[in-house]
């Protein structure tokens, strides 16, 4: 997904208007997306107004290592889960002064899926660093770059409704 939609930059551009009118900065920790959501909002010039980092940590060791997502959170319930995307969240807030923070984990496909987490399956995890951290499941259909494209309008929206809510 080298171009980003006019769905996924008409997002990016409500709620990077949005954040620049609030002087707030955004900050993503990404698995399946493998960095995309940072690359559509970095896509409109001037991001650097709102965006302050980006954290790919695909691998279980990265979640640990770079968000300190606890090791038993991903024995218990694993990489794909409601626990996980949370901690993730929490981890950006050590990581950075950002106001809210954003992170996606899921099964994209083609494999990589069970009966318990089928490919298609994405918690996205939200929230504010003064405020309740949540994630939200979805069970997204399509093909692989179908599935990470409405995980990208998911995290996008997740945002824009935080941003709401200041």
């Amino acid at each position: 997904m080298a171009e980003f939609d006019l769905e996924i930059l008409d997002l990016v551009a409500q709620l990077s208007a949005s954040a620049r009118e609030k002087a707030m900065m955004v900050v993503t920790a990404e698995s399946c997306t493998g960095g995309l959501i940072a690359g559509a909002i970095t896509s409109l010039a001037g991001s650097s107004a709102v965006f302050d980092r980006g954290i790919v940590s695909y691998s279980n060791e990265a979640k640990q290592e770079l968000l300190a997502v606890p090791k038993d959170i991903l024995a218990t319930h694993g990489a794909v889960s409601h626990e996980t995307a949370c901690a993730m969240v929490h981890g950006l807030f050590t990581q950075s002064q950002a106001a809210i923070g954003v992170s996606v984990t899921g099964v994209a496909g083609p494999g990589g899926g069970s009966d318990e987490k089928p490919v298609g399956l994405v918690y996205v995890g939200h929230g504010l660093r003064d405020g309740a951290v949540d994630a939200t499941r979805y069970l997204f259909d399509g093909d692989r770059p179908a599935i990470r494209r409405a995980t990208i309008v998911a995290a996008l929206t997740h945002i824009d409704r935080l941003l709401a809510t200041i």
